[in-house]
């Protein structure tokens, strides 16, 4: 037996394990890694299961190329050469696209070269799961903070008041908030005697933990949120504690949303958002926090824009206790240049780009529609958007359009299906492992490194997989590592001797040793339970990348939506609305083929009030129908949920599937329902909260 320890790569609580292997590589257990400083033995279902997951006997485990209806294994070479040739006959690069999933974001492959294969492609066509998901939180921190990664987080260990709205860490560990253990972090809250207060359509299990739940209508949670920052100005509750610009703006625009107006739109009494907003302003120190259940709205950007107006008028942004900015160790000086977004549109629809991206919500319009920048060949990295983007089905149905497409995937899915060659990525436990993106939201400063614990076998590594895609799509040749490493080097004015036995180590070692701490992968190695680097301190204002240099309170273009959000408020909400929903043992699509992770829970049903059963003349199954799908779902009926408002879990609809479990437990997908036409404004994020849907007997 061989005991290892390694960074959890499941979901964004980058939980430390320790794994036993007997002398074939097998994991036969695993564990918290107790000695982590930061997640100090936390462990969830998800990170039990990685040895199940890394062992999937449907994982594939050599490229895949289709002829017709079949598949057949191939070389790694002659996979290549097929993507060559394919690429060799693109005329137009405006006809490329690439999509990046969610799983990219936790492998070092997927931060280190996404961003030369996107430059090889030579495509402004870049989609990627964060238009589902959260970009409006990078659009909203960059117009404020001039960088779209400067994005505060509640420092979770220190604050005596948090307000959570749309989140549920007990299901999700958390997100763009970096913090293992959370559960364990909101008891900690109270036990010092502070205060949590979720703001959610669902008593969730985080919402049942917490000292106050307030039932929201999905959607909403802009108005609420306004709503408290009236108070605060109408108060004098306001308590500024850093250089700002735009405040009277601020105070203007919050001008109509008084607490009985947004209480008639939000269905939270009056009381209640004047005593939430007093509480805020009185706490010794106290953070708001806002996640996927407001991104994913109409008005994701003005909410995610209100959560740090708010911490900024309480004092609280910048603060010990409050909403503070991480420091990762691998953090690079941004950008001087102020951020914008809109740099360029969308042929089809003329949507904005944010972020050097599209919204995923107008993929299947640029396939669709003939003419010049057509898109006819696609990239896919560890994404499965036929059941993670909106109107899947219509997506589903737009890849069989396609000339070729090429997928680095570890599984034949719901949408790898359609594509010519399937690259698998190797096991999690033959990949080296560090968190450069998540670790920069973490609510304490800290780094760890996991190498490689089984051989490769001869077979590519995943960045080896993408730097070679990025070779044949740029026509060139050599070692783009060593690329990028004298680039940086030459920009930075320093030489480095490098550690590390791949090109990934190696700019790992160099990313360490010129980042804020100074350290290196030699460094890391010999700490191999993680290294803490301390709590978050006051940072501001050396990381504004602003034009003025000052906090931006009221960016013109979010003013400009505050008009849109105005015009709504004397619209009748719908009748009926659906929801997402998460679940603690699993993560999007990926995570149904393990069968510890499906079932109990964990299941795909549509959540609904009994009332709402008892009014609709409902048992067992009811008809859902949006504007683009229909479906028939199981019931599941619970006080838990606000009336009028049903919920489907994300991520499911695997009937058909080439994966044995997730065929044996393939639910509906959501995303039948959800409208690729309706996004939110100023960052074409996708909606999936609060889509009006009609509930019928079968």
């Amino acid at each position: 037996m061989t005991t290892v320890h390694r960074t959890c790569p499941l979901c964004e609580a980058v939980c430390g394990l320790t794994l036993t292997l007997d002398d074939s590589g097998h994991v036969t257990s695993v564990k918290g890694d107790k000695d982590d400083p930061f997640s100090k033995g936390f462990i969830c279902p998800k990170g039990a299961s990685l040895g199940r997951l890394d062992e999937d006997p449907d994982r594939l485990r050599a490229p895949l190329v289709r002829d017709g209806d079949q598949w057949r294994e191939v070389t790694w070479e002659a996979a290549f050469d097929t993507v060559a040739r394919a690429f060799a006959a693109v005329r137009d690069r405006r006809s490329v696209a690439v999509y990046l999933g969610n799983p990219a974001a936790h492998t070092m492959a997927g931060a280190l070269y996404g961003a030369p294969l996107i430059r090889a492609l030579g495509t402004r066509n870049v989609y990627s799961a964060s238009t589902a998901d959260q970009m409006p939180k990078h659009v909203a921190s960059g117009l404020m903070f001039g960088h779209p990664l400067r994005i505060p987080v509640p420092d979770l260990d220190r604050t005596g008041y948090l307000l959570m709205l749309g989140a549920n860490p007990l299901e999700s560990n958390g997100s763009l908030c970096t913090a293992p253990d959370f559960p364990g972090r909101l008891k900690a809250i109270r036990r010092r005697g502070g205060k949590v207060v979720v703001v959610d359509p669902r008593r969730t299990r985080t919402a049942a933990l917490a000292d106050e739940h307030v039932f929201v209508r999905p959607g909403a949670d802009a108005y609420l949120l306004f709503g408290l920052v009236h108070t605060l100005f109408a108060e004098g509750l306001t308590t500024v504690s850093c250089e700002v610009k735009g405040l009277e703006e601020v105070r203007g625009a919050a001008r109509p949303f008084t607490p009985e107006v947004v209480a008639r739109r939000t269905g939270v009494p009056e009381e209640t958002v004047v005593r939430l907003a007093r509480e805020l302003a009185a706490a010794p120190s106290a953070a708001v926090y806002a996640r996927i259940g407001t991104c994913t709205q109409e008005f994701g950007t003005l909410a995610q824009w209100l959560v740090d107006v708010l911490n900024t008028l309480t004092g609280n942004l910048d603060r010990p206790g409050g909403a503070m900015f991480p420091m990762a160790a691998t953090e690079a000086p941004g950008s001087r240049r102020p951020y914008t977004t809109g740099r360029w549109r969308s042929r089809v629809r003329g949507l904005p780009e944010a972020n050097g991206e599209l919204p995923v919500a107008t993929l299947a319009d640029e396939i669709e529609t003939p003419g010049e920048g057509q898109v006819r060949f696609l990239v896919t990295v560890a994404g499965n958007p036929v059941l993670s983007a909106p109107n899947g089905a219509r997506l589903d149905r737009a890849f069989e359009r396609l000339d070729f497409m090429v997928s680095v995937d570890p599984y034949l899915n719901e949408t790898t299906r359609h594509a010519n060659v399937i690259l698998p990525p190797p096991r999690v436990l033959q990949s080296g492992h560090y968190d450069f993106a998540l670790l920069g939201f973490a609510v304490r400063n800290y780094a760890r490194y996991s190498p490689p614990i089984l051989p490769l076998g001869g077979r590519p590594s995943e960045g080896e997989i993408l730097a070679r895609l990025a070779m044949i799509a740029s026509g060139l040749e050599g070692d783009l590592d060593a690329f990028v490493i004298d680039q940086t080097l030459q920009k930075a004015g320093v030489e480095l001797e490098l550690d590390g036995e791949t090109g990934a180590e190696r700019r790992l070692d160099m990313m360490l040793r010129l980042g804020p701490y100074e350290l290196s992968l030699a460094k890391l190695r010999e700490n191999p339970h993680g290294l803490d680097l301390g709590p978050l301190e006051p940072r501001l204002p050396g990381i504004l990348r602003t034009a003025s240099g000052r906090v931006e309170l009221a960016p013109a273009q979010l003013l400009e939506d505050v008009e849109r959000l105005k015009e709504r408020l004397e619209q009748a909400p719908p009748e009926m609305v659906l929801i997402g929903r998460r679940h603690l043992r699993s993560n999007n699509s990926w995570m149904h083929n393990v069968s510890t992770l499906v079932g109990g829970s964990n299941t795909c049903t549509l959540q609904i009030n009994p009332a709402d059963v008892a009014r609709l003349g409902l048992d067992g199954q009811a008809v859902v129908t949006s504007a683009v799908g229909r479906l028939t779902v199981t019931l599941e009926p619970t006080e838990t949920i606000m009336r009028g408002v049903v919920s489907l879990p994300h991520g499911w609809g695997h009937a058909g599937s080439a994966q044995a479990v997730a065929a044996g437990h393939p639910g509906v997908s959501a995303n039948t329902l959800t409208d690729d036409a309706a996004i939110d404004v100023p960052s074409g994020n996708a909606v999936f909260n609060g889509v009006p849907v009609t509930v019928e007997a079968p």
